[in-house]
């Protein structure tokens, strides 16, 4: 098939990586190069790293509804949009009578929104998945064409969810492609009364609060991990948390956010065990080694940030 593929995020990789062996590739359409990293050096987005590494044609417009590109992607006649972690709202003169496909990291209805991973960790869900859907007006309401679910691990990091979610993409996009190409793509609508919210994070949520059970600070630890980050303040400094095991002993005692005897962190059911964190400036490390730089005491506290 001929495809325009439209993606900045690293969501994206694995499947326009995979695409652009099967079909022909009309057009990559990403984000402009932005400023990143201390030094604010301009660097492309990682769908327009593939892209080069794979010579395929690439516009990065600031705005893709403009009436020129509309005209100019809409004059490949291509046979579907592909569309992946892209960042902009394609309009209704770009979609128009066009085959166009998402794929979205949740198993919809629930989580629709810019941070569906996250969301999913943090609540406490077991399982999550991919959804490949149509484009419709409202936020990931379109009709769902397939779906794959996995088990979340409870150790895993959003991160480490994401990367693997994104594995899910070249396999179920190329499905959802073979299956239109012999016009038995068929979408099922979404049941909206299902439907649940995964709104974007900021910086200011990136840290936690130990006045909740163990498990729920041990999701929001790895549902914050790689970003924003759940950073907490100990004896003056700040540190991120990366990883941690819930224990869920009622029977242990401590002020929220107190490190106990064993070194555990005290929480209003259960303690928590951290197991690994990462002071400003400085690689990830075990929090045994953390505290042995520290001399970190019994009774010191970690406090949210806010």
């Amino acid at each position: 098939m001929r495809l325009v593929f439209f993606g900045s995020g690293a969501f994206g990789v694995p499947t326009l990586d995979a695409l652009s062996k099967r079909h022909e590739i009309e057009m990559v359409v990403t984000q402009p190069d932005r400023p990143a990293g201390r030094q604010r050096q301009l660097t492309r987005t990682p769908i327009a790293a593939v892209a080069s590494m794979r010579n395929l044609p690439t516009i990065k417009p600031e705005g893709v509804n403009a009436p020129a590109t509309v005209q100019r992607l809409r004059d490949l006649d291509a046979d579907a949009f592909v569309i992946i972690a892209f960042g902009q709202k394609l309009g209704r003169p770009l979609l128009d009578r066009v085959f166009a496909v998402n794929l979205h990291a949740s198993l919809l209805p629930k989580y629709r929104g810019a941070a569906p991973i996250n969301w999913a960790i943090i609540n406490g869900e077991r399982e999550t998945g991919v959804s490949v859907i149509a484009l419709a007006d409202r936020m990931d309401a379109g009709e769902v064409y397939a779906m794959q679910a996995v088990t979340i691990d409870p150790r895993e990091t959003a991160g480490e969810l994401h990367d693997r979610l994104a594995s899910l993409g070249p396999e179920i996009v190329a499905d959802v492609l073979r299956k239109r190409a012999s016009n038995a793509a068929i979408g099922q609508p979404q049941d909206d009364r299902l439907a649940t919210p995964a709104p974007k994070l900021s910086k200011a949520e990136g840290t936690a609060r130990f006045d909740q059970s163990a498990t729920a600070v041990r999701n929001r630890i790895h549902g914050l991990t790689p970003w924003p980050g759940c950073t907490v303040r100990l004896d003056g400094r700040d540190l991120k948390l990366l990883r941690a095991d819930a224990v869920e002993d009622r029977t242990r005692h401590g002020v929220a956010g107190e490190i106990l005897q064993d070194q555990s962190i005290a929480c209003m059911v259960g303690s928590l065990r951290l197991l690994e964190v990462q002071p400003p400036g400085r690689e990830p490390m075990t929090w045994q080694a953390y505290r042995n730089g520290h001399a970190v005491r019994v009774g010191s506290r970690l406090e949210p940030l806010i």
